[in-house]
């Protein structure tokens, strides 16, 4: 069985909106939406579950059964105060009905230009390995600074990638990799694959796409409208 974990517990406070990003409205429908609608449309994606805030769950209930998605909806996890938390919080529920050899794919609400291949690549690649991440090259010169304010080093830009979601991992080894760093060194983690990478999984990398970029700014917003206003 193939899990997508749905992110949607942040509050977006750099866009500066009164509501979080992922429930803003673009074309007549919330950000989270997008999101919900691919991964439920995937044939290989078996169950959707999300980690929200109490106060929009209801309210994310009411938009997948006004588009028709709630057939693989499982349910709702708390957010921790980090998004690895979050992540763990989510892996502990569906812990509940999935087995270890399952696959979880996890996915920010706030990417909301996912593409049915990119769900389809990342699938594809998890057999034969632990986890998989779709990754950009780095177009720019890629600097090192161990002060944040003078350069320490030039790294080299062909060994350096920028990595995406969704990210897949097997759900059981993916687990015990984010129990290990319980209670204290998991507030450190900034990236999904990072607890994967420290247990020692096989993470393999596969090309990301341009257009499954994360809201954060007004300028994303715009971006994200722009683009959904030309299709």
């Amino acid at each position: 069985m193939n899990i997508a974990l749905i992110l949607s517990g942040g509050t977006g406070t750099r866009l500066g909106s009164e509501i979080p990003k992922q429930y803003i409205k673009v074309c007549g429908k919330p950000v989270i939406s997008y999101c919900i609608e691919i991964l439920s449309a995937h044939e290989a994606i078996h169950a959707v579950h999300i980690v929200a805030e109490s106060a929009w769950q209801e309210q994310i209930e009411f938009w997948m059964e006004s588009d028709g998605l709630k057939q693989k909806f499982r349910g709702f996890s708390a957010p921790g105060a980090t998004r690895q938390l979050s992540i763990w919080n989510g892996l502990r529920d569906i812990g509940q009905y999935a087995i270890a050899s399952d696959c979880v794919l996890i996915h920010d609400a706030a990417r909301p230009m996912l593409s049915e291949k990119l769900i389809t690549d990342c699938l594809d690649k998890i057999q034969g390995h632990d986890g998989v991440i779709p990754v950009l090259p780095m177009k720019d010169t890629v600097y090192s600074s161990l002060d944040g304010r003078t350069i320490t080093s030039l790294l080299d830009r062909s060994s350096v990638y920028a990595g995406q979601a969704p990210e897949v991992f097997r759900l059981g080894k993916y687990y015990e990799a984010n129990q290990r760093l319980l209670p204290e060194k998991i507030w450190k983690i900034s990236g999904s694959t990072e607890p994967a990478v420290a247990a020692g999984m096989e993470i393999a990398m596969i090309p990301g796409e341009e257009r499954n970029f994360k809201i954060t700014t007004k300028e994303d917003l715009e971006r994200f409208l722009t683009l959904n206003e030309a299709k």
